[in-house]
């Protein structure tokens, strides 16, 4: 008797070369070993008797592993910490409250953050399926890991953009006079001032006469008012033009999108490349290059803190960013803010943890990886606003302002801002390569398991038609093809405003979505005391009140609230300077939101089209025979037991006519092989491979 409640008392054994296989070609491999339970495990590690896992050696390619613990652990960080540690949270830090923020956000990650962190590293390593393949949980779900994938992809499209616009400036920065420091090249106007003009009174004597009864002095002082205003709105930072009109040759609009630009675009076919090729051979060329993505950023930002804290005005910058106002905790916004940096920064949601914990050995400690990850990850947030505003400091004491009037967030943080703080510091080429570098590798760091998650999910979804590992390695390049000619919008003229839409579509409302139906899914549709009873089996950990609050109550009222409070006080994305997006942007916007989440009810509908019925939709809402871990030895009497841990009563299967009770006529049909042999002397294909695969005692 199977997990299912599926007694099987049969024989025979489908498979490619078998009749039944050959008088039903539609049948895809995939379909068939799915129902079968014959799946790839980790290692190319198969389930039940040694013939199936002689006929799966044909099947398709083995899966690969991490070369050890450490790649793992490394892969995690660098996937978590990316981007947005650098140039978003210390912003909305500031922007939020300075130190006051910080509650908001420790809280999020212990009831939210955390919680999903460890859940998902779960899933994924106890089943060694991708984030698509793993609902075999629960098939009617399978939408939501489509999801997940159509997530990271777009995330992967805009963010090697970013990528590229920082590889520009590396190269930029190979030079003895950075071309952001002067008002003198093609591309400035009159209006550009250099990065050592400080803000300072002037004073003009008016030499026109005076009209009316005014005072000749005080006509004058009106006129220069108006004039050094209107001056003062006009004018742009040398490396703020550098970045508009030289590196993105920005419009004015995204209605005026313009034509490619080419530099740009060699730099993006060059990020895609180093994509490709650091990933032909998935996480085993990936655990390699993680020791140097992972661990160089922490380097760099070491490196401009000590440089940072010497120079003058560090303090009052670090100051502004630790400020505590807590008056600021009473807006909803800071707590919504918070909760979307969270998931954000941790890359939750998304596919990729249950991606790369996939990999791993069964009985490896994700439980302790995902604490390490999380917390290494908000510290690594707050540290790199100490370098960032101890920088902005200097930069504000340079030219007499506040450091609000500097402070940006995003990517004018890092293009404008950042790049002309450098610029006033000693031999300012070797400090902004050590910059542009780190920023390469934090965003490459990230980039690798965003794409690795893309890849592997679909690698294992239709692992039984890659057939060889040369197939998958022209499947991996395909997939990189077909994102750099995608990107290439984003590099036109208008094409930073398509890049900032698609953040604001994807890395909010979507994620937080996907999060709540995962933790339903998960918790309870599949139930928490059988997911537990999953975690128990890998890392032996013993149940904990902490985990049962988070995951079935705290976590989705949070998100749930969350999303509640994003919708109330929604806010359209604009521009630049607070200009709209014309309505067909905002609709593409609201589009590229929706379509990931669409997928999912989408899904549900097509499984109860072709499932024929709620009863037996009912059925397909349970665990299929193939759920479980990879290897036969991970397999222990949990998922041998004779008594299902759940699923429907059991259902005796001694012939075609018992058979019909849990499949459609036209399936059963197609695994006979002819609907005229359909008696109860036809052999049980089927049934056979679901008792051989959880070890039932079949006889005939």
């Amino acid at each position: 008797m199977d997990k299912h409640g599926l007694e099987v008392v049969a024989v025979e054994e489908v498979n490619e070369t078998s009749p039944a296989y050959d008088k039903c070609p539609w049948i895809s491999q995939g379909e068939l070993h799915e129902l079968t339970g014959a799946e790839a495990g980790q290692n190319g590690g198969q389930y039940g008797s040694d013939e199936s896992q002689e006929q799966h050696a044909n099947a398709g390619p083995e899966r690969a592993s991490w070369g050890g613990k450490f790649e793992f652990l490394l892969t995690c960080i660098g996937y978590a910490v990316g981007l947005g540690n650098v140039w978003r949270f210390p912003y909305l830090c500031y922007r939020n409250g300075g130190g006051a923020f910080l509650i908001p956000y420790v809280l999020m990650l212990v009831f939210v953050g955390l919680p999903l962190f460890f859940m998902e590293l779960a899933f994924g390593q106890f089943a060694s399926l991708g984030p698509i393949t793993i609902w075999r949980v629960n098939p009617l779900l399978k939408g939501l890991g489509y999801a997940m994938v159509l997530v990271s992809w777009f995330i992967s499209l805009y963010y090697n953009v970013v990528i590229s616009y920082v590889l520009f400036y590396l190269y930029s920065s190979l030079r003895s006079t950075l071309p952001w420091t002067t008002c003198d090249n093609s591309w400035n106007t009159e209006h550009c001032i250099g990065p050592h003009t400080k803000n300072e009174t002037v004073n003009v004597t008016s030499l026109e006469p005076a009209s009316g009864n005014a005072s000749s002095q005080g006509d004058a002082l009106l006129q220069l008012s108006t004039t050094v205003s209107a001056v003062a709105e006009k004018t742009s930072t040398a490396a703020e033009e550098y970045y508009k009109r030289y590196v993105l040759e920005q419009s004015e609009t995204i209605d005026d999108f313009g034509m490619i630009n080419w530099k740009l675009a060699l730099c993006l076919l060059f990020a895609w490349a180093i994509v490709g090729i650091c990933l032909l051979k998935g996480v085993q060329s990936l655990g390699k290059v993680v020791y140097f993505t992972a661990t160089f950023p922490y380097l760099m930002l070491t490196i401009l803190l000590i440089r940072g804290l010497t120079l003058e005005g560090a303090l009052t910058g670090i100051e502004y960013y630790l400020k505590p106002d807590f008056e600021k905790l009473k807006e909803p916004r800071v707590w919504c803010d918070a909760a979307t940096q969270i998931f954000y920064s941790l890359s939750a949601c998304t596919g990729g943890l249950i991606a790369m914990s996939s990999f791993n050995k069964f009985s490896h400690n994700c439980y302790r990886d995902s604490i390490i990850v999380a917390l290494l990850n908000c510290a690594t947030s707050i540290y790199a606003g100490f370098v960032i505003f101890a920088i902005l400091g200097f930069m504000a004491f340079e030219k007499g302002v506040s450091v609000s009037e500097v402070a940006k967030h995003g990517p004018g943080l890092a293009f404008e801002v950042y790049p002309e703080a450098l610029s006033q510091m000693p031999v300012p080429p070797l400090w902004s390569v050590f910059f542009f570098l780190m920023m390469a590798t934090l965003g490459f760091g990230s980039q690798f398991s965003i794409v690795e998650c893309v890849m592997s999910a679909l690698i294992d979804e239709f692992r039984h038609q890659m057939v060889t590992k040369r197939n998958i390695i022209y499947f991996r390049l395909c997939i990189v093809a077909v994102s750099f000619f995608l990107g290439l919008p984003m590099v036109c003229n208008g094409g930073i405003y398509l890049l900032n839409l698609i953040d604001f579509s994807v890395g909010g409302f979507p994620l937080l979505f996907i999060g709540l139906m995962e933790l339903i899914a998960i918790n309870w549709i599949y139930g928490f005391e059988d997911f537990w009873g999953d975690v128990v089996m890998m890392v032996g950990e013993k149940p904990k009140m902490y985990w049962k609050v988070c995951w079935v109550a705290l976590s989705p009222l949070v998100i749930s609230v969350t999303i509640l409070f994003n919708i109330i006080y929604y806010t359209e994305p604009s521009q630049s300077d607070g200009v709209p997006f014309p309505n067909w942007a905002l609709v593409l916007g609201w589009l590229i939101a929706v379509f990931p989440i669409l997928v999912i009810p989408v899904w549900f509908l097509y499984k109860y089209c072709t499932e024929g019925g709620w009863q037996l939709l009912k059925l397909r809402s349970t665990p299929l025979p193939s759920w479980g871990p990879a290897m036969a030895t991970d397999r222990t009497e949990r998922y041998n037991a004779d008594t299902p841990i759940g699923g429907p009563e059991p259902i005796a299967i001694r012939n075609a006519t018992d058979l019909l009770t849990v499949l459609r006529p036209d399936e059963l049909a197609r695994l006979m092989g002819s609907t005229s042999t359909m008696n109860t002397g036809s052999s049980m294909t089927l049934a056979t491979n679901m008792g051989s695969t959880y070890g039932s005692k079949s006889s005939v």
